[in-house]
């Protein structure tokens, strides 16, 4: 049996960010504009610091404007807000990310309306969320666009469509998986959003031809849930203990997905590995809607 083509999330990313290169370039040139973003982190979440290290890392290497704000666990929400509140009226920023999760006495939601949609890079403001429903111009959550732009790639290379595809999602979160089957949607697929209460998960997930896992349980989607010649995206970042049982025993561990991917690329067409899949298009995408917020705060057309 032939094994699936293994979608590598790097090199997608690594291209992706070239091209912001390549627009970042000559909004300067052009029009004297440097889209800049905005990071806000509040406490010492180790995951959320790795992330905004390499957010501001990657902002600082596509020629772009970064900020990166740092506050105490301690800061109160209504400091948080005002910095938001600033940052929304400062012309030298076009993106506005706070990093999520905020401590518990900091309302996400609150925090996510306090953003201008207009900035809102992560695309989870109502604004947002309720464009891309519609079918109009809105920035859009960067993980379940990266998860598009791959699968659009996988389907086009060969000769298909997406038009009239079944797909499914298995995941409800405003972050990814509600966007997700919206972006599916609008490319004319007949979309289905599964979750932990779907009956007869697994029936329901033989029948895509483009099944997206962004559920956060290890390896739950086995090879006979995956339809044969499916593509396949796994969102998935699980941590279990390392393979060796010394070095599970030092508490080392390994990631994986929500896909057992050694069984899964036996059965499907094409499919993302955990690591190196669609994680490393999250960054990039976010760099793609700084950029597209600069050109729309600037009323300049593509």
């Amino acid at each position: 049996m032939s094994q699936a083509r293994i979608i590598d999330g790097k090199a997608f990313a690594e291209k992706l960010r070239d091209a912001v290169k390549t627009s970042v370039d000559t909004l300067k040139a052009d029009h004297g504009v440097t889209p800049g973003l905005a990071v806000v982190l509040v406490g010492e979440d180790p995951a959320s610091q790795v992330y905004v290290r390499n957010k501001g890392e990657q902002t600082l290497a596509a020629g772009m404007h970064s900020e990166t704000h740092r506050l105490p666990a301690e800061t109160s929400q209504a400091e948080l807000l005002a910095l938001v509140a600033r940052l929304n009226d400062d012309p030298a920023i076009h993106g506005v990310l706070v990093q999520f999760p905020v401590p518990d006495h900091i309302s996400q939601a609150d925090v996510v309306a306090a953003i201008s949609p207009d900035k809102d890079v992560d695309g989870l403001t109502v604004t947002n969320a309720g464009r891309l429903a519609s079918g109009l111009p809105a920035l859009t959550p960067c993980t379940p666009a990266g998860c598009m732009m791959m699968i659009k790639s996988v389907l086009l290379e060969q000769a298909e469509a997406l038009r009239g595809k079944r797909a499914v999602v298995i995941g409800r979160s405003n972050l990814m998986g509600k966007p997700m089957a919206q972006l599916l949607l609008a490319a004319d697929c007949t979309v289905t959003i599964a979750h932990s209460r779907t009956q007869d998960l697994a029936a329901v997930c033989r029948e895509a031809d483009i099944l997206v896992a962004a559920v956060g349980r290890p390896q739950m989607v086995k090879a006979d849930w995956i339809k044969p010649g499916a593509v396949v995206i796994d969102v998935g970042i699980n941590r279990l203990p390392a393979r060796d049982p010394e070095a599970a025993a030092a508490g080392k561990t390994r990631l994986v997905g929500d896909v057992d991917f050694e069984a899964a690329k036996a059965v499907a067409g094409a499919i993302t590995p955990v690591p190196g899949g669609v994680g490393p298009m999250t960054i990039a995408m976010l760099l793609a809607n700084t950029v597209d917020a600069a050109k729309r705060l600037n009323r300049i057309a593509d």
